[in-house]
């Protein structure tokens, strides 16, 4: 019998009991398949827990779940809160920047950590991000007899908690949160300069009508603030950049953002870095078309993927307004100029004119 060392003891199973391996390991207790065993798991173990773990791997006839009200059910009817308007998160074996993407004013978030010193890490980590006035619970042993509930304000939570795996809400107090819109501030990526810039930006994600759990190819990636967007909206992005030192920023914008379980990235070049990848729902390329590139993409792309190029070349457009012509879509010059000092006075000051051209395969 498998658990943690709090069920065990609750379940009374004696020398029947094996502690969970921390972090979690499925393979221990798939080490004793084909003899009856049992699992021990807070609440819906389907949910933030052990149970699609373990039944991904095994046959559907090999297993048997009983569900009881989850850990977040559990910390919703303690405070009071309407679960269906509550962010649930399991950052027992995540990074804390998970949460970036949620953090806004009002925000209600239940979320679980491994033990006590991770909730004063988390505690911590809120106060440094600007979101120290949040009212901050643990929630540790719920629904046992030594069920206990504090609340703290998390830039004075100092406890240092015993035991393993405690539930933390957060009412968010601070900051204003990262935007939903498309389009967000350059300054809040790391590049050198090879970034598409936050309004040519937002026609792109707009044209790459990101959905829930599609794939991008993200080419010469850059920053990789195209890929953070999208990732932003609940896909899953690839970002293919040849430059070291450009794959570290995307690397770095990633884990600030929260996202790097859902943005790879590929060393290399296209067409070359994109043979061993899965087909994509939509592809963005920055610049440096040409038309090798194109067909060997175009080829790989399902029916109803969209594709979306930018040129700032002479060269680049005119293959665009070529494939414009062969293949339909849309094709369209952007032409921004912001307002500069000019003397005693303000000019347009205008930016290099960025030619798009969108299609659907």
């Amino acid at each position: 019998m498998f658990g943690g060392e709090r069920h065990l003891a609750l379940a009374d199973v004696g020398s029947r009991g094996r502690p969970w391996p921390v972090p979690f390991d499925a393979d221990v207790v798939l080490s004793c398949r084909g003899r009856p065993t049992a699992v021990l798991a807070s609440g819906d173990p389907f949910w933030h827990g052990a149970g699609a773990s373990l039944a991904e791997k095994l046959g559907r006839d090999e297993w048997i779940a009983h569900p009881a009200p989850s850990t977040f059910s559990l910390a919703a009817a303690r405070l009071g809160w309407r679960l269906e308007s509550v962010i649930c998160l399991g950052l027992h074996a995540a990074p804390f920047e998970r949460l970036v993407p949620h953090l806004a004013r009002g925000a209600r978030i239940i979320c679980l950590v491994r033990d006590g010193k991770a909730a004063g890490d988390l505690a911590r980590w809120l106060t440094e991000r600007g979101w120290g006035a949040s009212a901050f619970w643990t929630l540790a042993a719920l629904g046992g007899p030594r069920e206990n509930v504090r609340e703290y304000c998390a830039k004075d939570f100092a406890d240092d908690l015993a035991g393993n795996l405690l539930a933390i809400a957060v009412e968010a107090r601070g900051t204003q949160g990262t935007p939903r819109s498309s389009g967000l501030s350059d300054d809040l990526f790391v590049h050198d300069g090879q970034i598409t810039k936050r309004p040519v930006r937002a026609l792109a994600l707009s044209a790459l009508a990101p959905r829930s759990s599609e794939r991008l190819w993200d080419i010469g990636a850059g920053s990789g603030s195209i890929s953070v967007e999208w990732a932003l909206c609940g896909g899953m992005a690839i970002a293919i950049e040849v430059r070291e030192h450009r794959a570290a920023n995307i690397r770095s914008n990633a884990a600030a953002f929260g996202l790097a379980h859902r943005i790879a990235i590929v060393a290399g070049s296209a067409p070359e870095a994109l043979a061993a990848l899965d087909p994509p729902d939509a592809v963005f390329i920055g610049g440096g078309l040409d038309s090798a590139m194109f067909e060997a993409i175009w080829s790989r792309l399902p029916p109803g993927a969209r594709l979306v190029a930018h040129s700032v070349t002479l060269e680049t457009e005119a293959l665009l307004g070529e494939l414009h012509q062969r293949h339909g879509g849309e094709l369209m010059r952007v032409d921004i100029a912001h307002a500069a000092p000019l003397g005693r006075y303000r000019s347009w000051e205008a930016v290099r004119p960025v030619v798009q051209w969108s299609a659907i395969r």
